[in-house]
């Protein structure tokens, strides 16, 4: 009985421990529920952040265009295709799975057996981010959208598009500072240069959003839930550069720094009348000892002009003391002193007694410097006032990031001494950026009336403007009419006549002066030359004005600005007049649209057939033949001028890594 009693007493304990287990086990899974539930939203948001998550869509930057409706800068979307196997029900897979490889093979010149295997294998193993395509253009893109079982879409038929755009610029190395860029880096930093970062705001356009769900090997996949935020494209930027002036700039900067083996230089062509920049080639040695668009010398770059400034000096004396070209100064053999230092002509014996006019013609630095210190020495500050007047002390506000800041010194001031006066008549103590420079001369050639460079013409969203950037004056009146009618008549006597005589031609006329600097002059070892020639043509009726700078020529070669920079203004002059480029260009980009539109398909055509292997380009324009090399990668050398009639690799060669080809032009 006891032991009865006893046993009882023990199955009583140990069924009081069992629900006593099993309430603590229900008491925590009902703390822990609790707990899921005040935390939910915290535990979903976690699961989503780690699941899923919103990526942003780029939207297509806009088009920056030439003034003639050419493509300076276009932005070319690549589509890579994916297919979710999972997605598909197996009646739709099944039934479309010969026809869909039939399709694939096709498009992608693969066996139909490949896909078949492919395409059920990755049924089979779950894959939901199989690789059909990458890198595939618009047509490809929408024939793939339309195959058997593709048709039905995301989420029916497990297509998964994905769009990645890249910026292509035609015109390849040619006008590569003024076209610039707007790029950000790994690190978040944003480097805008040239038009593409200064109306980066305009070509930009808005970013949308989509969402993508992770899925294996840390790949994420689109979702299709109708929450996708659109992006809305960049507008159209048209520029004031002309491709075949800027080709023609580029092609004679290049050919002189060549023949002269000079370290930099560079070229700016200007509509008188509007200010419009026509064409800005920067070129300089890089480290493989090649001439490239490495910095925006014609506005970053400020340096004492020399010869060229003598110009000014003579506007500043006929306005500020009415004095006139016939005022007759004594060049006193060729050298005059102030405060112990020596002004030399680069005739030591001098020119005599000559006026004004002669004077500039055979660039004596003792006329203009005696000059400027007979009517200026006892009040430089009319001096620097005028030239202050003419904008010469201050940044031009261009657009573009990088201007140079102008250094005039100020009577009174730091930076002013004794001779500072004199050293200025002739062009040193001072400087100035070569496209400030022009913005004068291109004054003088417009009567007298200061035109803000401009280097944009209008913002476009398809045919709808959507803002004009219409001429800036400066300053409307640097000088008189009157001046201005003289001093364009000593600028083409200086061509006819002058330091620039070795430029004239009786086909076409021009007006200009020449300049050559001295720079490192502290340092005899060091001392380089700075040659340039700044004028405009045709000299009676000027239509363009043109400025050429470039440095640190080779002194056993030559040095003078007549020989050095002015062959390259006399090659640009002439190349107009030759290719008729002073009829007017297209005011409305849409007038050309269709022609433009037909160029852009070429070129992306292009672009997408040729990836590995070379092209044939014989036949083709010399411009469009660079860009399209370029553009694959290759490094293109080029001899002769018109079009390609040989070429070093031949049309369907593979491209290796670091190639250069040679072009041969008729």
């Amino acid at each position: 009985m006891n032991t009865e009693v006893q046993k009882d007493k023990i199955i009583n304990l140990h069924t009081i421990l069992v629900v006593a287990g099993l309430f603590i086990f229900a008491l925590s899974i009902i703390v822990k529920l609790i707990g899921l539930y005040i935390n939910g939203d915290k535990y979903r948001q976690l699961i989503e952040e780690n699941t899923i998550k919103e990526f942003v869509i780029e939207p297509n930057r806009g088009n920056l265009y030439s003034d003639d409706g050419s493509l300076l800068a276009t932005s070319v979307t690549r589509y890579d295709i994916h297919f979710d196997a999972v997605t598909p029900s197996k009646k739709d897979f099944d039934t479309n799975l010969k026809p869909l490889s039939d399709s694939l093979s096709k498009i992608f010149n693969k066996p139909a057996s490949h896909y078949v295997e492919t395409l059920k294998n990755a049924r089979n193993r779950k894959v939901k981010y199989l690789l059909i395509g990458r890198g595939l253009g618009w047509d490809e893109c929408s024939r793939i959208k339309k195959l058997p079982l593709f048709s039905l879409g995301g989420i029916r038929g497990g297509l998964i598009v994905e769009g990645k755009t890249s910026r292509e610029y035609p015109l390849g190395a040619i006008a590569h500072r003024i076209v610039g860029y707007d790029r950000t880096d790994d690190q978040g930093n944003v480097f805008r240069v040239g038009l593409e970062g200064a109306f980066s705001k305009y070509l930009s356009g808005v970013q949308g959003k989509h969402l993508k769900q992770k899925i294996a090997q840390g790949q994420w996949k689109p979702i299709a839930d109708g929450e996708e935020i659109e992006p809305k494209d960049g507008y159209d930027v048209v520029s004031t550069i002309n491709i075949n002036i800027q080709d023609i700039a580029h092609h004679a900067l290049l050919a002189q720094l060549e023949k002269y083996q000079a370290d930099h230089g560079c070229a700016i062509v200007m509509e008188v009348a509007t200010g419009e920049i026509k064409a800005i080639s920067n070129l300089g040695l890089n480290s493989e000892g090649k001439y490239a668009e490495r910095f925006n010398y014609a506005l970053g770059e400020t340096y004492e002009p020399g010869s060229v400034f003598k110009t000014m000096s003579l506007v500043t004396a006929m306005e500020e003391a009415q004095i006139d070209t016939t005022y007759v100064v004594d060049t006193k053999k060729g050298v005059i002193s102030f405060y112990g230092q020596n002004v030399w002509d680069s005739n030591r014996k001098g020119y005599g007694k000559i006026n004004l006019s002669k004077a500039i013609q055979v660039s004596s630095n003792t006329a203009i410097v005696q000059m400027i210190h007979d009517v200026f020495g006892k009040d430089p500050k009319k001096f620097v006032g005028k030239l202050n007047k003419m904008h010469l002390n201050k940044k031009l506000g261009l657009p573009v990031a990088g201007e140079g800041e102008p250094c005039l010194p100020q009577p009174n001031q730091r930076g002013w001494s004794g001779i500072a006066l004199e050293w200025m008549a002739f062009g040193y103590g001072l400087k100035m950026t070569p496209l400030q420079v022009l913005t004068f001369y291109n004054a003088i050639a417009n009567n007298g009336v200061m035109l803000k460079p401009r280097m944009i013409k209008e913002v476009k969203q398809w045919n709808k403007s959507i803002e004009k950037f219409d001429l800036e004056v400066l300053n409307s009146s640097i000088c008189s009419e009157q001046t201005a009618t003289k001093v364009k008549k000593v600028l083409e006597n200086t061509v006819k006549y002058g330091t620039g005589k070795s430029l004239y031609s009786p086909h076409f006329s021009m007006a200009g002066k020449t300049g050559t600097s001295q720079k490192d002059y502290s340092d005899k070892d060091k001392l380089g030359y700075i040659s340039s020639f700044a004028g405009f043509f045709p000299a009676d009726t000027p239509k363009y004005s043109c400025l050429v700078v470039i440095h640190n020529p080779d002194k056993k070669i030559g040095y003078y600005g007549a020989d050095v920079s002015g062959p390259v203004f006399k090659s640009i002059a002439q190349k107009i007049y030759t290719n008729s480029l002073l009829i007017d260009t297209i005011d409305h980009i849409e007038e050309s649209s269709q022609e433009v539109e037909k160029n852009y398909k070429r070129y992306d055509e292009i672009l997408s057939k040729y990836k590995t292997i070379v092209p044939n380009v014989i036949g083709m324009s010399a411009m469009d033949a660079i860009a399209i090399m370029e553009n694959l990668g290759l490094n293109v050398i080029i001899t002769g001028k018109g079009k390609v009639k040989e070429q070093s690799i031949q049309g369907g060669e593979p491209i290796g890594r670091n190639k250069s080809i040679k072009l041969t032009l008729s």
